[in-house]
């Protein structure tokens, strides 16, 4: 019985097996991405109008049908800059900054140590900490109101600098826990080893490895913060106004001023998207550490 050797092109080679295999999984995975983009157009589709918005004139933004054509102005920028602002914005800006500083500040700290230096009682510790976020904010601003009126603080900014602190204290806590987790231990126990202290094992071992974790926890204050309006619209009026604030004050009794209420928004999204932006490899990384060890 006589058997035939196989020609070159019935034996699969190394080569072209894996390149099939990558255009085979290609193929199947074409429809989901074409649905991801889809999804991701959907939900970009009311920021890319409210942008658009922004550029027309009143006229143009109150017709029916919507106009995708129409010559671009910067009349609303100017209307809203001369409203005001400003000084919302460095409102905004001044309790964001600050407050997330004093919570990275008191956050870290406390992260590291029900983390790489567990005290006792741990995680009666961390649901304190979590039960804070558990209180509607409608049933607190009355206790809240009475108390920074009789300190002084009312219209003052400083008492958004304080309940922001308070607000993201908790989930920054439990953030950074989660990052500190996947350092291993070993590398303090080698620096002190090395005769390296506590502060200097963190500063020059610990922060450089959570650093996107630093980064992801500092976006997610940030955005918190700036968004915030319950407090700030309850305890500030002019002096201390907030740039969520500020949009309100567009919604009057003679109707909305649609462009300039957009050109308004856009001006208010801008420097988050920006912060976001800047911090967009930080970020991933930190959103996504630990996920793979």
């Amino acid at each position: 019985m006589s058997t035939t050797a196989p020609t070159a092109q019935q034996v699969p080679t190394p080569e072209t097996v894996p390149v099939r295999t990558r255009k085979r999984k290609h193929r199947r995975a074409n429809p989901w991405g074409v649905v991801a983009w889809i999804a991701a157009l959907g939900f970009f589709f009311p920021v890319f109008w409210m942008v658009l918005t922004a550029f027309k004139q009143e006229a143009d933004a109150y017709s029916d049908p919507p106009k995708f054509s129409f010559t671009p102005t910067l009349d609303q920028f100017r209307a809203v800059f001369d409203t005001g602002v400003g000084v919302s914005l460095l409102n905004s800006a001044f309790a964001t900054g600050v407050s997330t500083i004093l919570v990275l500040l008191l956050g870290v700290p406390a992260a590291f140590a029900l983390s790489l230096r567990p005290v006792r009682k741990t995680k009666d510790a961390l649901f304190f900490f979590i039960s804070t976020k558990m209180l509607p904010i409608v049933a607190a601003i009355i206790p809240l109101y009475v108390i920074v009126a009789n300190i002084g603080l009312l219209d003052n900014i400083w008492a958004l600098i304080i309940l922001y602190t308070a607000m993201n204290l908790p989930i920054a806590v439990w953030m950074m826990r989660s990052f500190f987790l996947e350092v291993p231990g070993e590398l303090l126990e080698a620096a002190s080893m090395d005769g390296a202290n506590l502060w200097t094992s963190v500063r020059e071992v610990i922060l450089p490895l959570v650093s996107p974790g630093i980064a992801a926890t500092a976006l997610i204050c940030v955005i918190f913060s700036w968004n915030e309006f319950f407090f700030a619209v309850n305890l500030t009026a002019v002096q201390a106004q907030t740039i969520p604030v500020f949009l309100v004050g567009f919604i009057t009794g003679e109707g909305l001023y649609w462009a300039r209420l957009s050109a308004a928004a856009t001006m208010a999204a801008l420097p988050v998207v920006l912060v976001g932006w800047l911090a967009q490899n930080k970020l991933v990384r930190g959103l996504s550490f630990g996920a793979i060890k």
